[in-house]
């Protein structure tokens, strides 16, 4: 089916029987997602659009039929970029066009969970037009690896590939992924373990970390370990946001439970794979929260209003940590609704976007699976 930016008529009929064949679904799932999703009738920042959020439903459509989306980028224009884990970028126009072919093709490599990952828009884009992306691709004797490679944006098309970081461990799972500028400027990214948990103890290994590097890939000169390296004892990563003070916050998987939100600091180790949960040990970092025996898989992460924002795989469910004087209480969003969540971010407009990744080989897709999707969370 092409895509396109359409009203969501989800079609159940016997997604329910596929269930059995998909042990990481809800089998329930299927029969509670929103039906009838209106359309975004114009692009994100159109000035035609409704402003008055009271006037905006809770959810509304951007585009669907996607191909199991990673990451979400807005530009200073108020176009949007996505990425697809087989390796296609797409461009969103501020009047809501999807662009008629990729941005770019990554030519990745896709076992697992690997492939294209994470965006990044360089903070002085309009001067220099570098956008960022994290990929798996294959190294010397058949190894698995992930890189941080730099383009320029031009005509449309994404050029000039520049390696920044390359040679982090990369396997079938624990690829990380996830990259973002902070505050400071700086390019922060999280890799994970790659199957490997020693490997997160050791600060000369770039697995298991987040990195915090300059725009072409050196590391910061006030780096804790004078490397790339800024914090470590990570399994998984897969959401970096900044708060209203700047301090960053990070979620990761852990081993079939006790998914956590961390509170960063530079050279901190954060336990994996010493403890986890409420584990305590000097000299490591314990969670602000965690998942307990649940499972949340969470991905990708977004502050608003005195909130993180995370949006759960497993969990199937978009979760508020309500942070208060360092501790968060947590509130869920849009449980069963949507399936499985990859990536939440906030928009220009203050609006969380996120999307499915219900054709992932763990989900059950609906018709027009996978999709992007605008969320006013004044209606919570």
């Amino acid at each position: 089916m092409p895509r396109k930016f359409i009203i969501f008529i989800f079609v159940v009929s016997a997604l329910a029987l596929a269930y059995t064949l998909l042990p990481f679904s809800n089998p329930l799932s299927i029969l509670q997602r929103e039906k009838n999703i209106p359309q975004v009738d114009t692009g994100v920042l159109n000035q035609s659009q409704e402003t008055n959020p009271e006037n905006i439903p809770l959810l509304s459509t951007v585009a669907s039929n996607l191909e199991i989306p990673w990451a979400l980028a807005f530009l200073p224009n108020g176009s949007l970029m996505f990425t697809e884990r087989k390796g296609n970028v797409w461009l969103i126009d501020t009047d809501g066009n999807l662009s008629n072919k990729p941005v770019a093709q990554i030519n990745v490599k896709t076992i697992g969970e690997s492939g294209l990952h994470g965006i990044a828009i360089h903070p002085n884009f309009n001067q220099n037009q570098f956008i960022y992306l994290y990929y798996t691709y294959e190294g010397e004797g058949d190894e698995t690896r992930n890189r941080v490679s730099r383009f320029t944006l031009e005509n449309n098309r994404l050029t000039d590939e520049t390696f920044i970081v390359n040679g982090i461990p990369g396997a079938i799972f624990h690829d990380g992924g996830r990259i973002k500028f902070g505050p400071d400027g700086f390019l922060y990214i999280a890799t994970g373990d790659a199957r490997e948990p020693s490997l997160s103890q050791n600060t000369n290994s770039l697995a298991g970390k987040i990195l915090r590097v300059t725009d072409n890939g050196s590391p910061v000169p006030d780096n804790p370990f004078s490397n790339l390296v800024y914090s470590y004892g990570h399994r998984n990563p897969q959401g970096l946001t900044w708060d209203s003070q700047g301090r960053l916050w990070e979620n990761e998987h852990g081993q079939s439970a006790t998914d956590e939100l961390n509170l960063i600091e530079a050279g901190a180790n954060y336990g994996w794979p010493t403890i986890r949960g409420d584990e305590t040990q000097q000299g490591l970092k314990s969670p602000i929260i965690h998942s307990g025996s649940d499972t949340w898989a969470p991905s990708g992460n977004a502050y608003l209003n005195g909130s993180i924002f995370f949006v759960g795989l497993r969990g199937q469910a978009l979760y508020e940590a309500k942070i208060e004087n360092g501790e968060a209480t947590l509130v869920e969003h849009l449980k069963g609704q949507l399936g499985r969540m990859r990536e939440v971010v906030v928009g220009p407009d203050n609006m969380l976007y996120i999307t499915t990744s219900n054709r992932d080989g763990r989900g059950i897709p609906t018709s027009e699976d996978d999709r992007l999707i605008r969320v006013n969370p004044s209606k919570f």
